[in-house]
């Protein structure tokens, strides 16, 4: 008996161990796990408007009053019927891959939907018509307080021009999707005030910021989206803080990012695995970003990058930007 003790013994080591190593194995994988199940949200063919492309199944736009848009389907896509419709707003067929689209007049948002028949596949563009910059009074728009832009653009660029327009944010289309993986309020000024609060968004930063999402998940770094610390700030909030007179975020193409997903809360994850979080962390997402500098996906969305340290009123993050040239500064 003392002897089939010792048996059954070892042979319960041996499962023991075997369940073990299962674990281990399981838990190296499962980083790389997560980064497989991420849902890029990309569609199966790619419309053009304004001056971008757009690879992924919704995504926000942002038009003046009146404003008319040309979409278009890309040359590569063009198989199959599509077809455009739109739940405001007028739409003209141009051809059996081209359209013009029509804004209202009146502020607000819209739906316009592209579909493609074979493959079955659709796109959609959360349209929003910007209240236009002339209705802001003595540094306010409707009670909320937006500042003044610069006289002078920054060495005469027209990307530093006072933008055109806002969109209204209120409680209830603060949680309307911009992208796959980004929402309206998450690109909100920080400042105090209650709503309406408007925003400056531009659609290029919307369209970087997927990219880089999906290079963070390629690179085995599970991530369903970013912690936006701040994306756009008024001129009267910027200058409040004590930021940079021409900082991009005044005009909407500008975020400061983390991982935030393991766990979440409201810090940068320990991205390079030795327990801390420090500025060796925002290192590794820089790099990654850095890393795609020069290639073709990357040329459209050429900007501002740098990392920061942790400080007393945050922790480490890094900030992108899609001021049209390439800048690099941080800690």
């Amino acid at each position: 008996m003392v002897v089939r003790g010792k048996w059954f013994r070892r042979r319960d080591m041996r499962l023991l161990r075997g369940s073990l190593c299962v674990l281990v194995v399981l838990a190296g994988l499962q980083g790389r796990v997560g980064a497989d199940d991420f849902d890029s949200g990309l569609a199966g063919f790619t419309a053009h408007m304004k001056s971008f492309a757009c690879p992924y199944r919704v995504l926000g736009v942002f038009v003046s009053p009146g404003e008319e848009l040309v979409v278009e389907i890309d040359t590569a896509d063009r198989t199959g019927a599509y077809v455009c419709a739109a739940t405001q707003g007028r739409v003209m067929r141009r051809s059996p891959y081209s359209w013009v689209w029509s804004a209202p007049q009146e502020k607000g948002s819209s739906r316009l939907t592209l579909h493609r028949s074979d493959p079955v596949d659709s796109m959609l563009f959360r349209v929003f018509v910007m209240v236009p910059r002339s209705q802001v009074r003595e540094g306010k728009l409707n009670g909320y307080r937006i500042g003044r832009y610069p006289q002078t653009a920054y060495k005469g660029m027209t990307n530093y021009k006072p933008p055109v327009g806002f969109v209204e944010v209120t409680r209830q289309n603060e949680n309307t999707r911009l992208s796959p993986h980004f929402r309206l309020g998450q690109f909100v000024c920080k400042q105090e005030g209650g709503y309406p609060r408007y925003v400056v968004i531009q659609e290029e930063l919307l369209l970087k910021l997927e990219l880089i999402l999906r290079r963070v998940n390629e690179e085995g770094i599970r991530c369903g989206g970013f912690h936006v610390m701040s994306g756009y700030r008024t001129p009267y909030y910027n200058a409040a803080i004590g930021n940079v007179k021409y900082s991009r975020h005044q005009w909407g193409d500008a975020a400061d990012i983390f991982v935030d997903e393991n766990p979440r809360d409201g810090v940068m994850d320990d991205l390079n695995g030795d327990r801390r979080i420090n500025w060796k962390d925002a290192a590794v997402l820089y790099d990654i970003i850095d890393a795609m500098y020069g290639t073709p996906v990357y040329d459209p969305f050429v900007g501002g990058l740098a990392r920061y340290r942790k400080t007393e009123r945050h922790g480490p993050f890094v900030h992108i930007d899609v001021r049209g040239f390439r800048a690099r500064w941080g800690d």
